[in-house]
Formats: C-alpha cells, structure tokens, sequence
C-alpha cells in the first residue's frame, strides 16, 4: 500500500517506522526539516517538509498515488484540513488523529474512515484501520478499556469454515476477545454464536477486545 502519514511526532513517527517495517510504500510530511531529516536517515522513507494543510504539499507526496492518509499532527485543525484535502483530491481511506472531542462533529462531516481519540490512541489501532479495510471500531465500552469492533471475514481466512470453538481456543488467538454476534449476509441472519458455529467467508463478526489485542486478533484471523 502507498501511506501518507502527515504529522511526524510520537504517533506519526511509530506509525511510519511500523508502515515500512510492514514492507508498506511510506511518505512522510512534517513542517520540521530537522524530524523530516531524521525520519530519512532511519528509515529510508521519502520525508517532505512542509505544511500538511496545503494542497501543494499533498501534490508533492504523490497523493494521488496514495490508497491511505493518516493524519497525526498535534493540531486538530490541521489533521481537519489536511483529511478535508486529502478526501477532496481522492484518497480511498483517511484515519485522523483527535485530541480534542470538540472537533468530533467536524471530523465525522468529513466522512473519514476512522478518527482516534487522543486519549485511547495507539499506533496498534491505527494500523489496523490502515491494513485491514475490512476491521470497524464500532464502540468503547468500559470507559474505553475494550472496544467492540465488526470483522468481516474474506474469501482467503484461515478462520473460513471453521467453528467458533475451535478459534476460540486457539493458541494463537487472544483468550480476551470475545464472540459477540455473527451476521451472515447471504442469508440475512445475526445469531448469538454457539461453540459450534461455523464462521463462513464474507460473514460478519462482532467481537469485543482490548485495543492492545486486536492487532493479533486480526492478524489471525486473516492469515
């Protein structure tokens, strides 16, 4: 995938180290020549120093190239303009980072893919809505120490045929995710899963987790 990430600072800088390791075609934007410098000379990234609220800059990081921009500035009023822009010149799928609840409504006007809360952000979460499309953080539950979050499994799951006892008590899967609901879309049905349950390609999960855990819950489940 071809990643923006605007806004190099603790969040932005982990996100773009986690994108390349990931083997992910990474382009970095910063007002700071000296982080922009830095970024370079550790990862080999393209490092762009400029305002990530200006058309030109966007331009000059090819984002008409772009499938996702990240917007992880400390400003909300950049990340606002800069997903505003990014959304106008046609990028697929734009995650914002949020430190005020203030700007929720503006961000939501917007029709972003995803917007993260400073407060339960983690650049975990934030790679999750850049490599799994198909992942939705659809709520925070216990004053945001889970999240309820719908999976839609493809085509090329592991999980695909398989009952939701025996991915349940798989090594590999976190024991504190847990089954909500299952929609089969071909069928139109939601059911309450039961142990034997076989979960089938394109049907569509409801599961509970902790942030820090979803990343191997999907890592899982899709491989």
């Amino acid at each position: 995938m071809y990643v923006i990430v605007a806004g190099i600072g603790l969040v932005g800088g982990e996100l773009a180290r986690r994108l390349v390791e990931n083997k992910h075609d990474v382009v970095v934007i910063d007002k700071d020549r000296d982080i922009c410098d830095r970024m370079y000379a550790e990862t080999g990234v393209v490092a762009i120093h400029g305002n990530v609220n200006q058309v030109e800059t966007l331009k000059e990081a090819s984002i008409d190239k772009a499938d996702t921009l990240a917007a992880t500035t400390g400003s909300d009023a950049d990340n606002l303009a800069c997903a505003i822009l990014a959304k106008s010149l046609g990028v697929p799928d734009v995650v914002a980072r949020m430190r005020n609840p203030l700007y929720e409504k503006a961000y939501k006007l917007v029709g972003l893919t995803s917007v993260l809360h400073v407060t339960d952000l983690m650049v975990n979460q934030m790679m999750i809505e850049i490599e799994k499309p198909r992942v939705r953080r659809i709520l925070s539950v216990g004053g945001g120490k889970a999240d309820i979050y719908s999976v839609v499994i493809p085509e090329t799951a592991r999980v695909a045929g398989k009952t939701v006892e025996s991915i349940a008590r798989h090594p590999d899967f976190p024991p504190t995710c847990v089954f909500v609901a299952v929609f089969n879309r071909e069928k139109d049905e939601l059911s309450i899963p039961r142990g034997q349950q076989v979960i089938h390609q394109g049907d569509e999960l409801l599961l509970i987790s902790p942030a820090e855990d979803m990343r191997k819950v999907t890592d899982f489940l899709f491989g």
